[in-house]
C-alpha cells in the first residue's frame, strides 16, 4: 500500500502551480511526488530524467549512500544513451558535459574522461534543483544533498528506498517516456503548451494535426 504524506502544498497558496496541486492532492504518497517531478519538474536540461532513472535502479539495490563517483556512472550512461537518440539534451545552447558525453559516444575521450567530466560538472545544478516544482521545492526529499560531507554524494531516503517492485517499473518506463517527449519536443522546437487533447478522437493535437498516443502511453498515465 502506498504511503500517505501531508497535504501541505494548497492551490493559491503559492506552493505548486495549480495542475500540480490538483494532481498530487488526490493521493499524496511517495509514488505521486516522484511523478510531479518527472512530469511536472521544470525542464531546462535532461539530466532530470537520467538522475531520476538512476535513483530508481539504485533504490531497490538497497543502496542508501552514494557518492557522485558512483552516481556518475549510471548517469552517464543514461544521457550518452538518449543523445544518441536526440542530440538535443537541453534548451542551453552549449553544454560542457553534454559536449563530453558527446565525444565519449563518437570515441574522442575514454570512459575514464567521461566519468572523470561526470563527476566535475554533471551534478552542479540538477541536485539542487531536483525537487523543485512550480516555484517551491516539494515537501518531502528523495535524498539528501551530502556532497558538501565526508560521503561526496547524496543519501537516499526512505521514501525513495520504499518505491519498489511494480512502482518502481512503472516509475521507470513514466520517466522514459515522459524523457522522449520532451527531447521530441525540442528537436522540432515545439512548445508544449501549443499541444492540446482532443476528448473527441483521444488524440494529441499540436495546431491543426493529431498523433496517435500510442508511443506516449506510459508517460500520459503519470497524468
Amino acid at each position: 500500500m502506498e504511503k500517505e504524506f501531508p497535504r501541505t502544498g494548497k492551490v493559491g497558496e503559492g506552493r505548486f502551480v495549480s495542475a500540480v496541486d490538483e494532481f498530487i492532492e488526490v493521493t499524496p504518497s511517495a509514488e505521486n511526488y516522484l511523478r510531479g517531478v518527472v512530469l511536472f519538474g521544470r525542464n531546462v536540461a535532461s539530466y532530470k530524467f537520467a538522475l531520476a532513472k538512476s535513483l530508481l535502479e539504485l533504490g531497490p539495490k538497497g543502496v542508501e549512500a552514494i557518492s557522485l563517483e558512483d552516481l556518475a556512472v549510471p548517469f552517464a550512461a543514461h544521457l550518452c544513451e538518449h543523445l544518441r537518440l536526440a542530440p538535443k539534451q537541453a534548451t542551453s545552447r552549449s553544454s560542457r558535459f553534454l559536449d563530453a558525453c558527446r565525444q565519449f559516444n563518437d570515441g574522442s575521450i575514454t570512459e575514464t574522461q567521461l566519468h572523470d567530466a561526470t563527476v566535475r560538472r554533471g551534478f552542479a545544478n540538477v541536485i539542487d534543483a531536483f525537487h523543485v516544482v512550480g516555484a517551491d521545492d516539494i515537501p518531502l526529499r528523495f535524498f539528501v544533498d551530502e556532497r558538501k560531507a565526508t560521503l561526496k554524494g547524496i543519501r537516499l531516503t526512505p521514501e525513495l528506498l520504499g518505491i519498489s517492485g511494480s512502482s518502481t517499473a512503472q516509475a521507470l518506463a513514466e520517466t522514459e517516456a515522459r524523457w522522449r517527449l520532451v527531447e521530441t519536443a525540442w528537436a522540432l522546437d515545439i512548445s508544449s503548451s501549443l499541444i492540446a487533447y482532443d476528448a473527441a478522437s483521444g488524440l494529441l493535437v499540436p495546431g491543426t494535426r493529431r498523433i496517435a498516443l500510442g508511443s506516449a502511453r506510459d508517460a500520459l498515465n503519470g497524468y
